[in-house]
């Protein structure tokens, strides 16, 4: 029986990190076109790109001024005596335990919180429409300028939704199952978990940029060696 638990709690961990590892990878591509140009007597083909939009701009910052803040009653209520705090008082710390219903509600409404405004003070919509107008650039169908801004904060916005979704789930589910059971069943908290994940697949997506760059650093010496031997 010992075996199966432990068995499945690794199968659990395991599709919790994969699906955590997935949802941060996920983007959100805007359609990006450049018009013909000319360049002297050549004709240059308009060029496309994408405008990448992470499903979650905010990363962990969410989880941990949720967190923060919530630990804040209690931290203040530990430079004190308890005993001499009053029956409200000491029904709200209660209340704002870990696992609680109360604390569970105030916790994913902060992570929604943070989660749209950290993504807001982030990312400026008009500011990338901004650039793209004057690079030349459109997304097909919406016009340059205000109505670019709004196309991109409209999309933002949903799947900002989904995000802070995701966060809630995350960083909720956790906290509930560990304060039910009292098994550790994801090795880590939401939060924590968040942060390793996080941390494992920017050094993995630094040192890909890093082996990238130092590879076509080298065919472009190989090319200059070439160029001079002719």
């Amino acid at each position: 029986l010992a075996t199966g638990v432990i068995l499945a709690i690794i199968v659990v961990a395991i599709v919790v990190i994969a699906a955590i590892v997935f949802m941060e990878r996920a983007q959100r591509r805007l359609l990006i076109q450049y018009p013909k140009r000319q360049v002297g007597n050549r004709m240059f083909q308009g060029d496309t790109s994408h405008l990448p939009l992470k499903l979650n701009t905010a990363g962990v910052i969410p989880p941990i001024f949720a967190s923060s803040l919530l630990l804040l009653p209690a931290t203040l209520a530990g430079f004190s005596d308890t005993t001499t705090l009053p029956n409200w008082a000491s029904a709200i710390l209660a209340a704002l335990g870990h696992g609680q219903p109360l604390y569970m509600l105030f916790y994913a409404s902060m992570i929604v919180f943070f989660a749209f405004f950290y993504t807001a003070l982030v990312f400026n919509p008009a500011d990338t429409a901004d650039n793209l107008k004057k690079q030349s650039g459109f997304i097909p169908g919406i016009r340059p300028g205000q109505r670019t801004a709004e196309y991109i904060d409209y999309v933002l916005t949903r799947i900002t939704v989904v995000g802070a979704i995701y966060l809630t789930l995350v960083c909720t589910v956790p906290e509930y199952v560990i304060a039910q059971t009292g098994l550790p069943l994801f090795f880590l908290g939401g939060t924590s978990l968040l942060i390793v994940v996080n941390v494992t697949v920017d050094t993995v997506s630094q040192i890909q940029s890093h082996l990238l760059a130092h590879q076509y650093g080298d065919l472009i010496k190989k090319a200059k060696l070439k160029g001079r031997l002719r």
